[in-house]
């Protein structure tokens, strides 16, 4: 390090220190990106040796002036960190693009210099690990105050941060005036826009920067008031995501709001800078913005290119509208209510009567022999329809709730994570979550289990033979059990569908809303003239309420009999266990046995069935709870004391996990007399 700065000091004045700094990074860089303890280690050696050597300390500093004084800054602190306008799939061909052809630098830009500087991918891991108070000491060493107070290449600096503020107000002001945007917030057209009248009191406030710049006599206008306007700014977009969440939102609004929160945030923090080191450029709150504005920027720069970073943080968004308004579907299976449960019970076997036809009727098509795909097709076509119609009943598949109901959970702890409530109402949330899906996936075996039987002995009856042959029949009691075969394996591919259908139906729950589906069918002139208007009325309101279910149930269709023609077709461990079908298989295989099992048949077909339903539901729930979580940012660190409060909520309360308790049909019951 010693060698480094002795030639900063030596450096003539027409080097470029580029090269320098790099050596110098490559020596602050610790072996590992997460030993950022090496790191400060590194950094304190070097404050002691320039606090020891003023020459050393002037050569650093003269060449940090020198190399920001030649190169352009406005792309770095305008762009970096802030997403594209490009949109998601172009910026994605461009990243993917960059990791073949890696893109060119340019070393008048600072901000690839800044990639040059911090060359390896994963600096900004060890930077931002780095204590703040670390990095203000370093600046604090290179004693800036023994300068020129307005040099040249300082000046230059300050100019260009100048510049990026009102290229961010301009984006701003033009992205308030987005159609889309305009079309959630009627306001900003009827009443004088925030969007706008930040960028008018912004330019007089950056041209008061200007003349101080070159006359630092001059006092020009604080920046309070248009802080004043940014707030308001951000107060729009608020509203906006609760209209959105309420009402729908698209893709590309999602993107557009959070592009907006990015550049207001960038905004507030250059105008920040600005201002602090105009009113005392020594204080320790400039060092403190420019360490976090260097942190965020490293980062940015170093993680540019990257393909994983870029999908993660952009389905987040997506999530974060679909698990919206999963979360209010969920609510309708969580039970409280003594009525209420026992309303999921009888829809529950509902469900198990209609899956037990549905079946019978694959069986019907896997004795036809058919070519794969032709299988494949009827397949999906027979699940789908299968479960819209159970869905139409008003009937309940009691694998399909948990990935409604773990983002109701996941909503419920973001409540808590803000408000620091106690746990309890969070533990009562999970115990009816649990005793919901117990008492479906108990409605949905009960009846589909004996519904199989009085078919198969119907068919024995009015056919005269079998409905399903002893051969098969053990095959399917195979097909179940627990050890002996990948049932466990492939109930969890079931989970998996049953998780990416509650997506889809979130997805289509706000489109139903966002794209106004119900209106346009209300204006659909010849369904209108058949059916008059307050029969296509009703239709549409339908829409409205279940588009979501019914898709979601249509694709989960498509999902089960795609991955069991996927696995034959390419002869991969891949295929679906279902407990509903599960079970109505189990009625079939009895049937044709004519009950002739032994005890061990019994226990490990019972233990098959129940195992498969576990991973069903906790498969699908685990994925949806994480996802969730993921895009409500939700880090829940009440994680253990919650994990004990439910432990002894089940040690001291059972019964609470099975059925509803008593006291809450009486306050019910007290709600309902008032």
């Amino acid at each position: 390090m010693k060698n480094i700065l002795d030639r900063f000091a030596e450096r003539q004045h027409t080097q470029d220190p580029l090269p320098l700094f790099q050596q110098l990074a490559d020596h602050v860089r610790p072996h590992r990106p997460r030993d950022a303890a090496q790191a400060a280690v590194h950094i304190n050696a070097l404050c002691a040796l320039l606090a020891e050597h003023a020459a050393w300390r002037s050569g650093l500093r003269s060449g940090l002036l020198a190399l920001l004084g030649a190169r352009k800054q406005v792309a770095l602190y305008a762009d970096s960190g802030i997403l594209p306008g490009t949109g998601f799939f172009s910026e994605l061909w461009r990243r993917t693009f960059c990791k073949l052809l890696p893109e060119a630098l340019h070393a008048d830009q600072l901000r690839d210099t800044l990639g040059m500087v911090f060359a390896r991918d994963s600096d900004w891991i060890w930077v931002r690990a780095v204590p703040d108070d670390v990095w203000q000491k370093l600046l604090a060493a290179l004693r800036f105050d023994e300068a020129p107070a307005r040099a040249p290449e300082l000046m230059y600096t300050l100019g260009e941060l100048v510049e990026a503020v009102q290229v961010l107000s301009y984006r701003i002001a033009a992205m308030g005036l987005e159609p889309e945007l305009l079309r959630i917030e009627p306001s900003l057209e009827q009443f004088e826009s925030p969007f706008l009248r930040q960028n008018a009191e912004l330019c007089q406030v950056l041209d008061g920067y200007r003349q101080w710049l070159g006359d630092p006599a001059h006092i020009g206008a604080d920046h309070l008031h248009v802080g004043v306007l940014l707030d308001q700014c951000k107060e729009v977009l608020t509203r906006v995501r609760r209209t959105a969440a309420q009402d729908g939102t698209s893709v590309s609004l999602t993107f557009l709001v959070v592009r907006l929160q990015q550049n207001i945030r960038r905004t507030e923090q250059l105008l920040q800078l600005l201002a602090d080191y105009r009113d005392n450029a020594a204080n320790g709150e400039v060092l403190g913005h420019i360490v976090l504005l260097f942190k965020r920027l490293v980062e940015a720069r170093k993680r540019h290119n990257e393909v994983r970073s870029h999908i993660q943080r952009n389905l987040d968004l997506i999530a974060l509208r679909v698990t919206e308004n999963a979360s209010r579907t969920g609510e309708h299976y969580i039970t409280t209510t003594r009525p209420e449960y026992f309303a999921l019970l009888r829809s529950g076997l509902g469900a198990g009567l209609i899956v037990a036809f549905m079946a019978m009727l694959k069986v019907f098509i896997a004795v036809q022999h058919l070519a794969p795909l032709t299988e494949a097709i009827l397949f999906s076509l027979n699940y789908s329809f299968g479960f819209m119609f159970i869905h139409l009943l008003h009937f309940t598949v009691a694998t399909k709730q948990p990935a409604m109901t773990a983002a109701t959970i996941a909503a419920s702890i973001h409540e808590i994570e803000g408000g620091q409530r106690n746990l309890d109402d969070l533990v009562s949330l999970t115990a009816a979550t649990i005793r919901s899906q117990l008492v479906a996936i108990l409605g949905n075996v009960l009846l589909a289990i004996p519904t199989a039987m009085v078919i198969a002995w119907a068919w024995a009856a009015f056919a005269g033979n079998a409905f399903v042959s002893p051969d098969k029949a053990r095959s399917m009691l195979a097909d179940i059990h627990p050890l002996d075969s990948p049932a466990v394996i492939y109930a969890g591919f079931a989970g998996i569908c049953l998780f990416l259908s509650g997506l889809i139906a979130g997805y289509y729950d706000n489109k139903a809303v966002y794209d106004q589906i119900p209106q346009r069918i209300r204006q659909l002139r010849l369904p209108r003239r058949l059916l008059g208007e307050q029969r296509l009325g009703r239709i549409a309101d339908y829409i409205r309420g279940h588009l979501g279910a019914l898709a979601g149930s249509f694709y989960f269709g498509l999902m089960l009999g795609g991955v069991s023609a996927l696995g034959v077709l390419l002869g991969l461990l891949v295929d679906i266990r279902h407990i509903t079908f599960s079970s109505a298989n189990f009625g079939f295989a009895a049937v044709a046995l004519d009950f002739r099992l032994t005890r061990e048949e019994l226990i490990s077909t019972g233990l098959g069935v129940a195992a498969i339903g576990c991973v069903n539901l906790t498969v699908s729930f685990s994925l949806a709870l994480w996802l969730a979580m993921k895009a409500r940012e939700v880090d829940f660190a009440q994680r253990s004391q919650f994990v004990r409060s439910l432990l002894r909520r089940l040690v001291t309360s059972p019964r609470e996990f099975i059925l509803p308790p008593r006291r809450i049909d009486a306050a019910a019951a007290q709600r309902s007399a008032g």
